[in-house]
């Protein structure tokens, strides 16, 4: 006679899933694998959760938004150190910097009228910082990257556009620093948790969101997705001069990086986008990064 499974195995069954493969399940809840496979399949605890990309999500782009970005004006021209050359090539960075496309192409087009070769003028300049401020070898350091001006013109349109993004997403500066809704989330779940050595620790943190399963990461690609919202919306708000993220959000950031360890994968090619996530935000030497490829690969 077939007996019914109770809501105990099943929730025991969904909990040991989230760590183990199917056929483990099967034999450590003492149940045939085609019961387990119904229960995991009819739970939905293994499929996206779209309350939590929901929350997770940037504001979308409203294109009109991102006129409020004013084009700069020119920067004038100083003399900074009475090398009329080193003085040149530190205005040229200035206009560079505007991130204009327009006026970068001119102050490259510009930078190739220069008889000296930029190298020698960045020595030359490092020269003249360290003889105006003996003893500081410090301001070696404002003369990296000083030739490198492509390099220069590539981050400024990078940040330029990022900016163009940020309002376009948010309508303003204010509202780009105006606490998320997911922001508020973590806030909010973690009320009254107290700080050690500068952070939560991981274990009550774990507990707290734990504790608020409509928001819990069901998928790897569910960790990969909210940590990608982390980052964008970490990125937005540095191109305008952003300060560090909140300690409640970090932990949450932290929380859906653990949870990378903790739930299987459900292909190969889900394992492999976490393995790349891995890999392109150096993330390898984590502390976690052990536990979370001994997960993909089923150990």
């Amino acid at each position: 006679m077939k007996h019914p499974v109770s809501t105990v195995q099943r929730q025991q069954v969904i909990a040991l899933r989230q760590r183990h493969t199917l056929r483990e399940v099967a034999d450590m809840a003492g149940m045939p694998l085609g019961t387990v496979k119904t229960i995991c399949a009819r739970s939905g605890a293994f499929k996206d959760n779209p309350a939590l990309r929901e929350l997770f999500t940037l504001p979308a782009i409203q294109p009109s938004a991102s006129t409020s970005l004013t084009v700069p004006t020119l920067p004038a021209q100083q003399v900074v150190t009475g090398d009329a050359e080193i003085d040149a090539v530190l205005w040229l960075r200035e206009v560079i910097r505007t991130g204009q496309a327009v006026l970068i192409e001119k102050a490259m087009e510009a930078a190739k009228r220069i008889k000296t070769p930029l190298k020698e003028l960045e020595e030359r300049y490092s020269k003249h910082l360290v003889s105006k401020n003996p003893g500081n070898w410090t301001v070696m350091f404002a003369t990296m990257g000083f030739a490198d001006l492509e390099g220069l013109a590539q981050s400024a349109v990078l940040k330029s556009t990022r900016q163009h993004e940020a309002l376009a997403r948010f309508g303003s500066i204010e509202g780009l620093f105006k606490d998320t809704p997911a922001e508020r989330f973590c806030t909010a779940t973690l009320k009254g948790l107290k700080i050690k050595d500068w952070c939560y620790p991981d274990a009550p943190v774990d507990d707290r969101f734990n504790a608020c399963p409509d928001l819990m990461p069901h998928t790897l690609n569910d960790c990969l997705y909210e940590l990608a919202y982390w980052h964008d919306l970490y990125i937005l708000r540095s191109a305008n001069d952003g300060g560090d993220q909140g300690k409640d959000a970090y932990a949450r950031e932290c929380f859906a990086f653990r949870c990378l360890g903790r739930i299987r994968a459900r292909s190969k090619a889900e394992a492999v986008s976490v393995f790349r996530y891995l890999a392109e935000f150096d993330r390898m030497d984590a502390s976690e990064t052990e536990g979370i490829l001994l997960n993909l690969i089923g150990g």
